[in-house]
C-alpha cells in the first residue's frame, strides 16, 4: 500500500519559485488581515458573493450546473432542490457553511471527511454518503476518437479506510514539524487524498472543501471572501494537468507533487491578488466613486444587483449607483438581466471581430 511521508518538504530542496510564491502569499495575507479587522462589513459582503461563486464553481467543474438564478436561491437557501443536479449544489452549500462557520473546531481526521461527505451528499439520496467506496474506481481517459483508457487507479475499495487512516496520521506528524512550511504541506495532503479516491462519487467537490479547511485553519482565508474553486474552474485545464502530472508513479511512492503544489498555490495566489485589487476597488481614496461603481460591476463574475453594489460600496449612495448603471447600460458596456426591483447588472461580452 502507499506510503506517505511528508519529511521531504523537511529538506530544503524545493524548487526556488514556490518558496518565493509562499512569501508572496504570506506578505498578502497580512495585508488582508489588517484590512478585515478596519473594514470587516465589506468583508462580509464579499464573502456572501463569493459563497455563492464557490457553490456554483465546485459544482460546475464536474459538469453540475443550473442557472444563477437558481444557484442564488438554493445558496440564499429561498428555495428548495428541484432536481438531481440542485440537490448536489444544495448539499455543497450546507458542508461549505459547516466549514466557514466551524472551521475552528474541525480538525483534518476521518470523522470530519465523512462527515463533510455526508453533508455534502444529503439531499441526494445517496446509499453511500458518508461511506468509503465498496468497489474499485478508476479514472477513465478518453481521446478525440472516443476511445477510452484507464489514466490512474485509485487505492482499492479493500485498502481505503486504512489508506485514510494513514494520511490523516501522515498529516499530524508533518503538522507538528515546524520546519515544514503549511503551504506546501496542504497541497500535498489534497493530492493524496485525491489519489486514494475514497468514495465512488464526490471526490473531487470534497477536496476543494477540504483544501478550504485546512488553509482556513492555518490562516489563508482569502477563499472566504474570492472564490477559491471558481479560480480552479477558470483554469480548469492547467489544474487536471497538474493532477495527472503529480500522479504519475503515485502507488509507487515515485511521484513528484511540485506540478500540484506550483498549481494549489498558484490557485491562492490569484485568490489575494484578486482580493488585494477588488478590495483597491472598493476603499480607494484616490479613484472616483464613478469609477469604483463600474469597476465592481466590471469585476463581478456573475450578475450583481443595485443593491448589491450598495452593499459594496457603503459610502456611496443609490442614487449615484443607479445613475451610472443608467450611464453604463446606454454605453453598452453592461447589460440588465430582469425588471424592476429584481433587475441585475452583468459585464457585456464583446465578441472580437
Amino acid at each position: 500500500m502507499r506510503k506517505f511521508d511528508y519529511s521531504f518538504l523537511d529538506n530544503g530542496l524545493l524548487p526556488t519559485n514556490l518558496i518565493n510564491l509562499t512569501s508572496v502569499i504570506y506578505s498578502l495575507k497580512t495585508a488582508s488581515n489588517i484590512r478585515k479587522d478596519e473594514f470587516q462589513k465589506i468583508f462580509t459582503e464579499l464573502e456572501k458573493i463569493a459563497k455563492v461563486q464557490s457553490v456554483k464553481s465546485s459544482n460546475a467543474i464536474e459538469g453540475i450546473i443550473t442557472s444563477d438564478k437558481r444557484i442564488a436561491e438554493i445558496v440564499n437557501q429561498s428555495s428548495k432542490p428541484l432536481n438531481h443536479n440542485e440537490a448536489e449544489i444544495a448539499g455543497y452549500r450546507d458542508a461549505l457553511n459547516k466549514i466557514h462557520l466551524e472551521y475552528n473546531d474541525l480538525d483534518f481526521t476521518e470523522d470530519t471527511i465523512l462527515k463533510l461527505h455526508e453533508i455534502m451528499m444529503n439531499y441526494t439520496a445517496y446509499e453511500f454518503a458518508g461511506k468509503y467506496k465498496q468497489n474499485n474506481n478508476y479514472i477513465i481517459e478518453e481521446d478525440k476518437e472516443g476511445n477510452r483508457k484507464v489514466r490512474f487507479t485509485p487505492t482499492s475499495a479493500k485498502e481505503t479506510p486504512e489508506a485514510v487512516k494513514q494520511l490523516v496520521l501522515a498529516y499530524m506528524e508533518a503538522r507538528g514539524n515546524s520546519n515544514i512550511n503549511q503551504l506546501l504541506l496542504i497541497p500535498c495532503v489534497i493530492l493524496d487524498f485525491l489519489c486514494i479516491h475514497p468514495f465512488s462519487d464526490g471526490n473531487g467537490r470534497l477536496s476543494r472543501l477540504l483544501s478550504l479547511l485546512l488553509l482556513y485553519k492555518n490562516g489563508f482565508d482569502a477563499g472566504k471572501y474570492i472564490s477559491f474553486e471558481e479560480q480552479i474552474n477558470n483554469m480548469k485545464g492547467y489544474y487536471y494537468d497538474s493532477l495527472e502530472q503529480s500522479s504519475i508513479g503515485w502507488e509507487e511512492n515515485k511521484n513528484n507533487y511540485v506540478p500540484f503544489i506550483e498549481n494549489f498555490l498558484s490557485t491562492l495566489y490569484m485568490c489575494y491578488k484578486e482580493l488585494d485589487k477588488r478590495f483597491n476597488v472598493v476603499n480607494s481614496k484616490k479613484i472616483t466613486k464613478t469609477a469604483r461603481i463600474e469597476a465592481t460591476i466590471l469585476n463581478s463574475v456573475v450578475p450583481i444587483s443595485k443593491a448589491e453594489i450598495c452593499k459594496i460600496l457603503p459610502d456611496v449612495s443609490p442614487t449615484t449607483v443607479e445613475a451610472v448603471l443608467g450611464k453604463m447600460i446606454k454605453e453598452g458596456s453592461i447589460i440588465r438581466i430582469g425588471e424592476a426591483r429584481s433587475s441585475k447588472y452583468l459585464k457585456k461580452e464583446r465578441k472580437d471581430k
